[in-house]
């Protein structure tokens, strides 16, 4: 695990999913969000969902989860988000990017198994991540000032 400080206060954690050992796209990632201030807790590659509990555990102010899959096995690596969630664990955004299923040929239906689990956003391009982190955080601002 590496830590890389950004400058706003905002945190968020970073991995790629289990079974996943691309490590470029995550390490591309890192290096935006921390231009845009953000302090990455980046957990690398081939990271069990566990272990992304683990480290929102750790770091409870984290403002969501960034789970990067390129080999298409999402689903299967995923599997245990809602066992994780009705333990009261990952109870922050889950955001998930890259390629989400197997073979060339995509559907809506994989998205759905995938939103189905429990992830709250999936992402196909990772210029999009700090404009939904940004609307995020503004949703939840909201609704820490309306209670």
């Amino acid at each position: 695990m590496i830590t890389i400080p950004g400058q706003s206060g905002r945190l968020v954690i970073l991995g790629v999913a289990e079974s996943d050992a691309h490590a470029v796209a995550n390490h591309l990632i890192t290096m935006q969000l921390r231009d845009h201030g953000f302090t990455v807790v980046n957990l690398g590659v081939c990271t069990p969902l566990s272990d992304f509990a683990d480290a929102l555990d750790r770091h409870p102010q984290a403002e969501a989860v960034l789970i990067g899959t390129l080999n298409g096995h999402a689903h299967q690596d995923l599997r245990a988000l809602p066992e994780l969630r009705a333990a009261g664990r990952l109870n922050c955004p889950v955001v998930v990017g890259g390629n989400l299923s197997v073979g060339s040929h995509k559907d809506d239906a994989d998205e759905r198994r995938l939103y189905d689990l429990g992830v709250d956003h999936l992402l196909s391009d990772a210029g999009e991540l700090v404009l939904l982190l940004d609307r995020l955080h503004a949703t939840m601002a909201a609704e820490s000032r309306n209670g």
